[in-house]
């Protein structure tokens, strides 16, 4: 939540209101200018909200299914102008834009969906001591949700809770980061222009200001990607009025290399993983540990790919810049103390980083203790450590202060699930890089994702036979005896 105003900041002269402006960080060009909205400004966004979603909610889950789907359809037409504005806000090539918008367009396809079945009134609650059904359970609307995006994916990000929140049944106010405003109105816009007069999906630009503002608003619950230190702002701020908080923190983790690995598909999910967005991604790879039988053949690997990279501006370019000044100083410490320290570098090093752009940069022989293994990974930096077998890898992993992600390569896949019972992971994948879809409260998906914006209610009917709980004074001796015949019956006491 406390990014840097390098690329975009907010201005105000006299008379005017604060103006937040977004700027293209690989020419440095604006892109726009937004309001930058203070707390009144946050305070009649929910209110309206809070209007809005009681006509929503009334609609059901059939309509609301409706309108979704013309949503996802408005949003798919307008692709190439949505990945143009992410591309300009975030320097990412086109190409990875591309595929950061058709994985939020099916997200929101399937949360449209999914969510009477996921939701709706439909499962029935069974009485302990018979067959008959007591009840059902259903789920209603929270009523206004607040989401926090970030820049890194401005678009997929977002849509998992916005997609969720919107098909429960919820209307959402959305502060996308202050360094991509663009895309945060562009996502509002084409709902308004289908709802023009229900405000079920609201847009709130600005800076951190802005964020605090809409944490304090008293929505019914905040949602919230990020990392470490901004997901602590967060929280503190949404326990100051009490506020529910959807809260993941998001960190690049560990890749595990085999001596069965398909070696060359591991090279390139290492390679991709760490150096995707300029490494700049929430999750994805920062070291891997290589079995030692396969450790050279492997490097040499990823040396090779990591080569033929190449960061800029134009279509080619493998990747973009840096979008903060602050994460370009970060890869400088954290590659610095590397080499201090005794890693050799196996492609680029201090050399690499310039501004705005970082080459790739492979280290190998790193110390567990450096920052580049145990701080935030910020840019593109691939650490490859050899380990002598699955015992220390599982050590080295577990190691880190918080492992949330591991990727495994292997053959022997059934093999997994042993190896990973002894990781403190959240995430287990498996010959695969965990970049996009796999963390956040909008995992790709998962119905909990759709539970996480409802509220359980339970309708308890009572059964005529109940033989214990008859909800008066008036026990019958027989049924009580009845009960306990049938409770030693059940138990075998």
């Amino acid at each position: 939540m406390a990014e840097s105003a390098q690329p975009a900041t907010g201005r105000a002269s006299a008379g005017r209101s604060k103006v937040l402006t977004s700027y293209d960080p690989r020419t440095g060009e604006v892109v726009g200018e937004y309001a930058g909205m203070g707390a009144g400004e946050v305070t009649r966004t929910v209110r309206s909200a809070r209007t809005a979603e009681q006509w929503w909610a009334a609609l059901g889950f059939d309509a609301r299914k409706r309108w979704l789907l013309d949503w996802k359809r408005a949003l798919a037409r307008g692709t190439r102008e949505l990945v143009e504005l992410i591309s300009s806000e975030t320097g990412k090539p086109r190409l990875d834009a591309a595929i950061e918008v058709t994985l939020a367009v099916e997200q929101l396809d399937w949360a449209a969906r999914q969510a009477e079945r996921t939701l709706g009134r439909g499962t029935r609650l069974r009485a302990t001591l018979r067959r008959a059904s007591t009840g059902t359970v259903g789920h209603l609307p929270l009523g206004v949700v607040g989401v926090l995006g970030p820049w890194h994916n401005p678009v997929l990000t977002p849509m998992n809770s916005i997609a969720a929140a919107m098909a429960a049944g919820n209307a959402v106010v959305f502060k996308p980061s202050e360094l991509t405003p663009g895309v945060g109105a562009w996502l509002a816009d084409t709902w308004n222009h289908l709802a023009p007069n229900q405000p079920v999906l609201q847009v709130v630009t600005g800076d951190s200001g802005t964020a605090a503002a809409l944490c304090k608003a008293e929505v019914d619950t905040l949602a919230y990607t990020g990392s470490g230190g901004a997901a602590r702002e967060v929280a503190a701020l949404a326990a100051q009025s009490s506020t529910p908080l959807l809260l993941e923190q998001s960190a690049r983790g560990a890749m595990v290399v085999q001596v069965d690995a398909r070696l060359e598909a591991a090279a390139a999910a290492a390679v991709y993983g760490s150096m995707a967005n300029s490494g700049q991604q929430p999750v994805g790879v920062r070291t891997v540990y290589v079995a030692d039988s396969v450790y050279e053949p492997f490097l040499e690997l990823v040396a090779a790919q990591a080569r033929q990279l190449r960061p800029g501006a134009d279509r080619r370019a493998s990747y973009g810049p840096m979008i903060l000044e602050s994460q370009l100083d970060a890869v400088r410490r954290q590659v610095r103390d590397a080499l201090t320290r005794g890693a050799r570098p196996v492609v680029g090093g201090l050399e690499s980083i310039r501004e705005p752009y970082i080459e790739p940069i492979v280290l190998t022989e790193v110390p567990e203790a450096c920052g580049v293994v145990t701080g935030p990974a910020v840019g593109p930096v691939l650490v490859v450590n050899r380990v002598a077998g699955m015992d220390e890898a599982a050590e080295r992993v577990n190691a880190a202060e918080n492992p949330r992600t591991v990727a495994v390569f292997t053959r022997d896949v059934r093999s997994v699930p042993e190896f990973a019972a002894r990781l403190r992971s959240e995430l287990i994948t498996v010959n695969s890089s965990p970049v996009y879809g796999v963390n956040g409260p909008g995992r790709i998906r998962n119905p909990q994702t759709l539970r996480d914006f409802a509220r359980a209610q339970t309708i308890s009917e009572k059964h005529p036979t109940d033989q214990i709980t008859s909800g008066t004074f008036d026990k019958h001796p027989r049924r009580l005896r009845v009960a306990r015949a049938l409770f030693r019956l059940r138990h075998r006491v």
